[in-house]
């Protein structure tokens, strides 16, 4: 391919200073004190600092749970010497890196555990804290269900995060915060299948059963109605384990579908009329067999405040 002349080449590029301006422009939207060359290695900011349309939709949905999160940080710091925070799922650390940034690196104080399955973005991020000085973070190469007793993890943790985390991984990562008596959760499940597959299971019983298996017919409705009850069962067991819980929207929904957030935080108060309707629901849809036991909140740790009887 024969290439432009210099002069049709400096043409296209705009006039001098343009690119710089842009760059410059582009930068002003970041967060003050973020690291650049931190968004460079994740990919959000070009080698030359620019951002394109699909890492300007990433920094955005990073910082609007930076928005979400901090408030959280900032209680839990005024509490106690952390805080400790453990990421579940944590590829390649994308909010692991940018709430240490933005929050752990001025605090001088707590620690972040990104916990994840692929070997090579353990090592990965490894090697960029490092490089970064970002001293008080480590990863761990495990599971979820595998960190809650692993001797690298301390004993409490005050903050647990999975972001998109797949089928009951975002269970064990509810079980791994209540083991660990965390003291705030962050959540946005992905891919919910096990209560699907359940509901396909008794399929023609239920519709004999109850008018309600209409709700699960069609295999679409099947998987939505299972993601929806997956949820609704999640918070329920939070709220019957001493967690008062909010669920918002993460990002729009032109974003992305997966797209719920929830935000549980200890209270002590354990609601006894959460714990009723949780097992009033795995009865009308056929599933306490299969998940009483994840569902139960008896395997929370014992609430400091007490049991809210009226709730």
């Amino acid at each position: 391919m024969k290439q432009k002349p210099l002069r049709a080449r400096a043409a296209a590029a705009g006039p001098p200073g343009a690119a710089g301006a842009g760059a410059a422009c582009e930068l002003s939207e970041l967060r003050p004190g973020q690291s650049v060359e931190l968004l460079k290695e994740l990919h959000i900011l070009t080698r030359d600092g620019r951002l394109n349309q699909d890492s300007r939709r990433k920094l955005k949905q990073v910082y609007h749970l930076f928005n979400l999160i901090e408030p959280l940080l900032a209680e839990l710091a005024a509490q106690g010497p952390g805080p400790v925070l453990a990421d579940h799922g944590a590829g390649k650390s994308y909010l692991g890196f940018i709430l240490y940034d933005l929050y752990f690196k001025a605090l001088g104080r707590g620690h972040i555990y990104g916990v994840e399955t692929r070997a090579e973005l353990v090592e990965r991020s490894r090697r960029l804290a490092q490089a970064l000085g970002f001293e008080r973070m480590s990863f761990l190469h495990a599971s979820v269900a595998e960190s809650a007793d692993s001797g690298a993890l301390p004993a409490r943790i005050d903050l647990v995060t999975a972001l998109h985390a797949c089928d009951t991984a975002t269970d064990d990562a509810i079980a791994f915060g209540l083991q660990k008596q965390a003291r705030a959760m962050v959540l946005v499940p992905c891919c919910q299948a096990e209560v699907a597959a359940c509901l396909r299971q008794d399929k023609a019983l239920q519709l004999a059963r109850t008018p309600l298996a209409e709700l699960w017919r069609h295999p679409l409705h099947t998987r939505e109605l299972g993601s929806q009850v997956t949820n609704v069962l999640r918070c329920l067991h939070l709220e019957a384990s001493g967690y008062q819980v909010t669920v918002t929207e993460l990002v729009g929904w032109e974003h992305s579908l997966k797209n719920e957030l929830i935000i549980a935080r200890y209270t002590g108060q354990r609601k006894r009329s959460a714990a009723e309707r949780l097992h009033a629901i795995l009865r009308a849809f056929g599933l306490e067999k299969m998940l009483a036991a994840r569902f139960d909140p008896e395997a929370a740790p014992a609430a400091s405040a007490g049991e809210d009887p009226a709730r």
